[in-house]
């Protein structure tokens, strides 16, 4: 898959998510239990949720990884079970588009880091991913942002 990766100016988002460590094989159940939490959370604070759900990923040893999974909300969040308030960063970020699935994703994190690489950027962050459709369309679309800023020079 080709993928076009643009620039784009975000504002800072606050977002309501659940932490946790996972095995590969366990990141689906995760997400889809932290959705739920997270959804029952806004609801009884009476926030909305401003965008769609999102993923962010840490490698933590093999087959392993922490994860925060959450929804944007409209203020911040007051910690309740799991879920605890967080920050999804404003600034510049190279945005591209995966379709099709799940576990295809990657290429568009490495189109994303090599374009920042390309177009004179470094990374400045940890990069995340919308989810726009369920797990049940035959190809959902994830979108992919990955924090950078203008590398310096020399």
């Amino acid at each position: 898959m080709s993928y076009e990766v643009e620039l784009v100016e975000l504002p800072e988002q606050s977002a309501a998510a659940v932490h946790g460590h996972v095995e590969h094989n366990g990141i689906g159940p995760f997400l889809g239990q932290a959705f739920g939490e997270v959804m029952g959370a806004a609801e009884h604070q009476h926030l909305q949720v401003t965008g769609a759900p999102f993923g962010r990923y840490r490698q933590a040893g093999p087959g392993a990884w922490d994860v925060e999974a959450g929804f944007p909300v409209s203020a911040p969040p007051s910690p309740e079970g799991r879920v605890e308030p967080l920050v999804l960063p404003g600034g510049s970020v190279a945005r591209t588009l995966h379709v099709g699935d799940y576990g295809g994703v990657g290429a568009a994190y490495e189109a994303a880091a090599a374009w920042i690489t390309e177009h004179g950027f470094a990374p400045s962050g940890d990069p995340w991913e919308c989810y726009l459709d369920g797990p049940e369309v035959a190809n959902p679309r994830t979108e992919v942002f990955f924090p950078c800023r203008k590398a310096s020079a020399g």
